[in-house]
């Protein structure tokens, strides 16, 4: 896939649409090649993995897995794309000699201005990105990563209340347990241990072909020390406040109270409930 994209992210900045991808900065180089160079790469195996339903992006952002420039984890700098091409490797750096990866494809995405952030969407603190898929719309109106997101409406749903709520909760959130790698819904750290939420989809789970997966993924991460709720569609539609809210207050109580975060009574409705972070 090639081809220029012109002032296309031009425009849907001004309309206030268009799709973002979050991509990842490790290194000040890789830095440098953005804002100096003006192009970042994708793995092409990677992009049809993660992120190739939409595809291509009318905005790049870049996401820092750690410090760079003194600067918390986080995104500083996004683009409008203007081009992208399906290059190997051995084009992207021609220096490199005798690279193992030189006849891999990448997608070279490219773009005339690197622009800073305004207010920076910071990280609260390090965890694993592969990439992020969302709007302009969430992008320019996000506070922190997990604004983000753009994964299923029964999602932003509970991340909305659990906001409200002042529950920290970390989305879409990367563990490798019995070699396994997951991805879960969200994911809440606890002194006794930690909690897995799932916002079950009706018509996903319900597959027969994935009953095997979503048992073995629930026995390695029960192994792995994760505690589970899921949560269907007509719970998080119509059950918010009275079932879900006040369930996953119970099992974060249960297991200890939250690892990070401060006192707060609370009133959930249904029942009372001391303050999920109180501390020793």
């Amino acid at each position: 896939m090639s081809g220029p994209r012109g002032d296309s992210g031009r425009s849907q900045e001004m309309s206030g649409k268009g799709e973002v991808l979050v991509g990842i900065i490790n290194h000040p180089r890789e830095l440098a090649l953005v804002k100096e160079e003006r192009w970042y790469r994708i793995p092409v195996i990677q992009a049809k993995k993660w992120i190739n339903n939409r595809w291509p992006p009318d905005f790049l952002a870049f996401y820092h897995t750690k410090s760079i420039e003194g600067q918390p984890y986080g995104i500083y700098y996004y683009a409008p794309v203007s081009n992208l091409r399906e290059v190997r490797r051995r084009e992207l750096f021609p220096n490199e000699k005798n690279n193992p990866k030189a006849e891999h494809l990448y997608y070279r995405l490219e773009f005339g201005d690197v622009r800073p952030l305004e207010r920076p969407i910071l990280s609260r603190r390090w965890r694993r990105i592969v990439f992020i898929r969302t709007t302009w719309e969430k992008f320019i109106g996000a506070a922190e990563i997990n604004d983000l997101f753009d994964e299923s409406l029964l999602e932003d749903r509970l991340w909305a209340e659990l906001k409200r709520r002042q529950i920290e909760a970390e989305r879409q959130y990367f563990v490798t347990v019995s070699g396994h790698d997951y991805a879960l819904d969200f994911a809440i750290e606890c002194k006794k241990g930690n909690l897995n939420i799932e916002t079950d989809g009706d018509t996903w789970h319900s597959q027969r072909e994935r009953i095997p997966k979503d048992n073995q993924r629930d026995n390695d991460l029960e192994l792995g020390g994760w505690s589970l709720l899921r949560f269907n569609t007509l719970q998080l539609n119509e059950r918010m406040t009275d079932y879900c809210v006040p369930a996953i207050a119970k099992k974060v109580q249960a297991l200890g109270g939250l690892k990070y975060g401060r006192l707060i009574k609370r009133d959930i409705p249904g029942e009372e409930q001391m303050g999920l972070f109180e501390k020793d």
